[in-house]
């Protein structure tokens, strides 16, 4: 029930009290002269409350003619404002080597297991190589043949006995023999698949008794202790994005976030897509995962101190293409052109026009208009 119907009520109960008073009166005929008198001062001080709850209803219904917007307000606090480019990336091994046999082959040997740490130069799988064996003993029978007749050659040419057509000959077989198993050994070594890299094997797709060639895609050894984030931006950032500019990154599959700074920038556009590439170095702390996608948000934006931003929300625009804010000026609104700077996710920097011991209207403002009356909601 509000105050009004209260008083109203009082005003009913005490107009009904003075006019059974003023009944009782008149039929007291029979009573003595001091139940009238009391009587009468009772009529008077009942009046004296009527008077008073009549005053006090007026000056209500004066408050409730008074009209007034009741609005929410807050104080404003400088921040420094950031900017920031979006763009999707995807993580990178630096060394990530997807192996193959060098020559065509059965396999004879797999020497490791997905998840096997493994070191450059380790001999991962070999295929069949009986036959280039074979070949390199046979040749190595007639290298020590050819071997002792050059020595032989030597000695006596040393020593002026022969022709010197007879000591080449015997040179020549014995480089021509030399060059021969050599090839047949290179040859051994490509029927090995060998890790360029220190890492570990995250995947094997041959199998024993399985012929492989190359081309085909055999052992995978990535090192994971080298991995970073790469992205293309459009031509357009080419002058706003920097080494060392902040980066917030997020995995989408993971939920996971970090910060880190750009490590590269690219100075050259492709000619194919106008875009240039970035790279941001992961640290070795959690599990991440090459060609995983990564959402970047790089700052190339930042004010040099704290100033005023707002919600783009809270910004209005006059008949002269004016922007402003509405500020809470004791009881009235009150009207703040303004000045807008960058803008970035539905919140603008403000350039001038408001200061920090303004008091913005956050609720309320549609329809309001400067000068206007307002009340501002308690919390």
């Amino acid at each position: 029930m509000s105050r009004f119907t209260i008083h109203t009520s009082k005003f009913t109960v005490l107009n009904s009290a003075i006019l059974v008073l003023a009944i009782s009166l008149a039929s007291c005929g029979g009573k003595t002269e001091e139940s009238v008198s009391e009587l009468k001062a009772k009529q008077a001080e009942l009046k004296t409350q009527l008077s008073e709850i009549a005053a006090k209803l007026s000056k209500l219904e004066g408050d409730s003619a008074k009209k007034f917007t009741l609005v929410e307000a807050a104080a404003i606090t400088p921040i420094v404002f950031k900017t920031y480019i979006n763009v999707q990336g995807h993580v990178d091994a630096e060394e990530n080597v997807s192996l193959a046999a060098e020559m065509p082959g059965t396999v004879t040997k797999i020497n490791v297991k997905p998840g096997d740490v493994v070191t450059k130069g380790q001999v991962l799988a070999e295929t069949d190589a009986r036959a280039l064996q074979q070949s390199i003993s046979d040749l190595q029978i007639n290298a020590e043949l050819v071997n002792q007749l050059y020595d032989k050659q030597k000695a006596l040419w040393d020593q002026k006995i022969g022709t010197e057509m007879q000591f080449l000959q015997a040179k020549t077989q014995k480089e021509s023999m030399e060059k021969k198993l050599a090839t047949l050994q290179e040859q051994v070594r490509m029927s090995r698949i060998i890790s360029p890299i220190d890492g570990t094997v995250d995947a094997v797709d041959i199998k024993l008794g399985q012929l492989t060639a190359p081309g085909m895609p055999a052992i995978r050894v990535v090192n994971f202790n080298n991995l970073k984030i790469k992205a293309d931006l459009a031509e357009s950032f080419a002058s706003k994005v920097h080494k060392g500019d902040e980066v917030h990154i997020k995995f989408p599959d993971s939920d996971d976030t970090l910060s880190a700074r750009i490590n590269y920038a690219s100075r050259s556009i492709s000619a194919m897509n106008r875009t240039f590439g970035v790279e941001i170095l992961l640290n070795n702390n959690k599990e991440y995962h090459p060609n995983q996608i990564a959402f970047l948000k790089i700052n190339d934006y930042k004010s040099e101190k704290p100033v005023i931003s707002l919600p783009l929300s809270y910004v209005q625009k006059d008949l002269k293409g004016q922007h402003y804010v509405l500020v809470a000026d004791g009881k009235k609104a009150a009207k703040r052109n303004i000045v807008l700077g960058r803008e970035y996710a539905g919140v603008a920097e403000i350039k001038a026009g408001l200061n920090e011991t303004d008091l913005l209207i956050t609720e309320g403002y549609d329809g309001l208009n400067e000068g206007d009356a307002i009340q501002i909601k308690k919390h």
